[in-house]
Order: structure tokens, then C-alpha cells, then sequence
């Protein structure tokens, strides 16, 4: 089982953006699918995006889709997540997540995801 590590959030202004990075311990990285959640003070995990193990297929919310974009590199055990156009509702704690099962289709559901980060704050102000 593979080990997760996000980075890459902090403080910025509406209008902005953010690259997130999340790196994978171990060497099975490339046979997981990889997703990105939010959780913002009193509400519910929110999904973000996932992407599949080759990183040929991604999905996203109507939240986000045209705003960010997910990407992979197994060759670095790297999954990415490119965040424009912030908006002060996008500010949360961000996780990425690891979903080992790796079936047909990619999942945007907290509970499919079997592997998780410790989280990276974003904060968008307006």
C-alpha cells in the first residue's frame, strides 16, 4: 500500500491559482487510480477530480470542470491537481486519495478511495 504526501497550498487571492501536488511512497503507484477531495469547516467531503492509472481518463464535478485539472506522473509517483480561477468557496483542506480496486470506472465517492493524504490547506480570499 502505497503512503501519500500533499503540498503545495496556501494563501491566494480570487482570480488565482494553485498546482497541488501529492507524491506516492512504494512502487504500485501506477496501479492505482488517483483523486482529489475537499473538505471545508462543517461540511462534507466534497470530490474534486480523479484520474485513471494511465492518466488517460479524468473526471471532475460541474464544481470545478473548465477551473482545474488533474494529471499524473508515474514515472515521478505523482498526481497533480491545477486549480485556476479560484473562488473563495474553493477554500477547504484538499486531500488526494489512492483507489487500489482500480475498476472500469473512476469513482467520486469518498468511500471507494482506500488510501489518503494528510491534507493541504487552500485558502482563496476575496
Amino acid at each position: 500500500q502505497v503512503q501519500l504526501v500533499e503540498s503545495g497550498g496556501g494563501l491566494v487571492q480570487a482570480g488565482g491559482s494553485l498546482r497541488l501536488s501529492c507524491t506516492a511512497s512504494g512502487r504500485t503507484f501506477s496501479r492505482y487510480h488517483m483523486g482529489w477531495f475537499r473538505q471545508a469547516p462543517g461540511k462534507e467531503r466534497e470530490f474534486v477530480a480523479a484520474i485513471s492509472l494511465s492518466g488517460v481518463t479524468t473526471y471532475y464535478p460541474d464544481s470545478v470542470k473548465g477551473r482545474f485539472t488533474i494529471s499524473r506522473d508515474n514515472a515521478k509517483n505523482t498526481v497533480y491537481l491545477q486549480m485556476n480561477s479560484l473562488k473563495p468557496e474553493d477554500t477547504a483542506l484538499y486531500y488526494c486519495a489512492g483507489d487500489r480496486t482500480n475498476g472500469p470506472r473512476l469513482k467520486d465517492f469518498a468511500a471507494a478511495y482506500d488510501t489518503w493524504g494528510q491534507g493541504t490547506q487552500v485558502t482563496v480570499s476575496s
